[in-house]
């Protein structure tokens, strides 16, 4: 479960077993956590965010978008 980016207290990441699906992050925080797809930036599932803490969750995953990629295709490019 890589660990993308800590932010305000928000911790962005994928499971290991994520590589089936198209990129995105998930972010947690307490016990809430919201899967944001990677390309266009929409919220796939929330988990117990306002709708104020996922526009500021998903204003900093586009900030990161490129690099969030970036680390995406590293971990799964030699995985089936």
């Amino acid at each position: 479960m890589p660990t993308l980016l800590r932010w305000n207290g928000y911790r962005f990441f994928f499971y290991s077993a994520d590589g089936g699906e198209p990129p995105h992050v998930h972010v947690g925080r307490a016990e809430q956590e919201a899967k944001i797809w990677l390309s266009d930036l929409t919220v796939a599932v929330n988990f117990g965010y306002s709708a104020q803490e996922l526009g500021e969750i998903v204003r900093k995953a586009r900030e990161q978008r490129e690099a969030f990629l970036e680390a995406w295709n590293d971990h799964f490019a030699n995985r089936s």
